[in-house]
C-alpha cells in the first residue's frame, strides 16, 4: 500500500530586523504579528494569506 503524504507549501523564513540586526526564523503564513525577539520590532504582519514580511530575507528554509 502506498502512502502518499501531502507537501505544504508553506515556509519558514529566516530573517534580519532592520533595527537590531538579530536573525530570527519566522512562519511565512503567520496569522499573528510576528515580532523581533531582541527589540520588539514587527518583522512579519497576517494578511490572509502569506504574512507581509517588514524584514529582510536571508534564506527561505523547506
Amino acid at each position: 500500500m502506498d502512502v502518499k503524504i501531502k507537501e505544504t507549501r508553506s515556509k519558514f523564513i529566516k530573517v534580519r530586523c532592520p533595527k537590531c540586526k538579530n536573525e530570527q526564523i519566522i512562519f511565512g503564513k503567520s496569522d499573528s504579528i510576528v515580532k523581533c525577539l531582541v527589540c520588539d520590532k514587527v518583522l512579519s504582519e497576517p494578511t490572509g494569506g502569506k504574512g507581509k514580511i517588514k524584514a529582510r530575507i536571508l534564506e527561505v528554509l523547506g
